[in-house]
């Protein structure tokens, strides 16, 4: 029978848990597409100064909304953890999260928490960088183990 794996050591305080790669394409792609759609209302000859404003509008309204789909992250320190999510914030003291989970085929984390129920932590996801987000769902659980009444998470993707 073998010997479990050793529980990794929680990461130093604070530390900001947030999809690097998911973002960076996004604002990549963002500021991307704001470039070539003021270019493009700028090189059409045809189109009056309101029109042309109206091209700028929509490409700025494009990147704010892939600027606040980058948004989500999980900011954790000496006293808890902030879950910063696409239009939501939340502050959560160590003690009130039971379990982290990141089961295979879940989108991101969620939060089992003392009140019964679970909130989803959307700066740890999968999606791009799988192998990145089960490290980050490990350390999570470490700290949560460490610091509150944290059971054991459940992270088996990896």
């Amino acid at each position: 029978m073998t010997a479990p794996a050793p529980r990794p050591e929680p990461p130093a305080l604070p530390v900001t848990f947030r999809p690097t790669r998911t973002r960076v394409v996004l604002l990549s792609v963002g500021v991307a597409m704001f470039v070539v759609i003021t270019v493009v209302a700028l090189a059409l000859e045809k189109l009056s100064p309101a029109e042309r404003t109206s091209f700028v509008f929509v490409a700025l309204l494009f990147f704010g909304v892939l600027a606040l789909l980058s948004r989500p992250r999980i900011v954790a320190d000496q006293s808890g953890v902030t879950v910063v999510n696409l239009t939501r914030t939340r502050r959560l003291a160590w003690e009130e999260i039971l379990r982290v989970n990141l089961r295979v085929g879940d989108p991101w984390v969620f939060l089992d928490l003392s009140d019964g129920t679970s909130l989803p932590a959307l700066g740890i996801q999968p999606g791009i960088a799988k192998a990145q987000a089960v490290r980050d769902a490990r350390a999570l659980r470490a700290l949560a183990e460490s610091r509150g009444t944290g059971a054991d998470a459940d992270t088996r993707n990896g």
